[in-house]
């Protein structure tokens, strides 16, 4: 066990079970007008803004944004703390698959682990792990009953944003992994350990494939493919 270990304290918030986690400003800032939250009444953990269960509309925590596997561990252990037991991580990512485009959505059904969180709460010899089935189905039902296109499949975590070499591409592509990402292989695992249910969406914002990184933040693709996840999730959460 660790020495630090995270708990509610008398002053910490009532959060109940469902909470979403922004990975992005821009996505928390959607979410709130979605949740119809009030995007000034929050309360800080860390550098992120966390809008509590009994204070929105719905009944739903949202947090963000959280970048990095490291930092989003730190916001996911402390809402599991203070009582969410089913958590939906929405976040971008870089396509590395030739079927996947800019504002595409990638459900993810698996992580490759290429990030240093993971290890330290259990031994992996595959360096893969995996969101809740539960969660993931749910999703899964919600987007093709609302005949939104998306792609499940392996997402690859890793720390180092500007380390995606063309030899670590390749290498993923042959593990037929989707896109790449910087937090989900960890949130798997933190969530499995601590025993509650995680399932996470990612926007396609940028392509790898062709070994030469083509930006898609401004395009209309984008930003359509970033209000549909956030749909989605709003509508799967209100059915939790």
């Amino acid at each position: 066990m660790g020495i630090i270990f995270p708990k509610k304290g008398k002053h910490s918030p009532e959060l109940g079970p469902v909470a979403v986690v922004a990975g992005t400003e821009n996505d928390l800032s959607l979410l709130c007008e979605l949740l119809a939250i009030n995007s000034k009444d929050y309360q800080k953990l860390f550098t992120s803004r966390l809008y509590c269960a009994n204070r929105t509309d719905h009944g739903i925590a949202l947090c963000g944004p959280a970048v990095g596997a490291p930092y989003a561990v730190m916001v996911v252990e402390n809402l599991i703390a203070w009582g969410a037991e089913k958590i939906i991580y929405l976040g971008w990512c870089g396509s590395i698959s030739q079927q996947v485009k800019i504002g595409d959505i990638v459900l993810a059904t698996s992580a490759f682990i290429d990030e240093g969180t993971s290890q330290h709460y259990q031994p992996n010899k595959n360096n893969r792990t995996y969101p809740s089935e539960r969660l993931t189905t749910r999703l899964s039902d919600e987007m093709t009953q609302a005949q939104i296109k998306y792609h499940s499949g392996a997402i690859w975590t890793t720390d180092a944003i500007y380390r995606e070499t063309r030899s670590k591409v390749e290498t993923f592509q042959r593990r037929s992994a989707l896109a790449v990402e910087m937090e989900m292989s960890s949130l798997f695992t933190v969530a499995r350990y601590r025993g509650v249910d995680l399932g996470a969406l990612a926007v396609v914002s940028d392509e790898l494939t062709s070994f030469k990184w083509r930006p898609g933040f401004k395009l209309k693709e984008f930003k359509h493919g970033r209000q549909a996840a956030c749909q989605v999730i709003k509508n799967v959460c209100q059915k939790m």
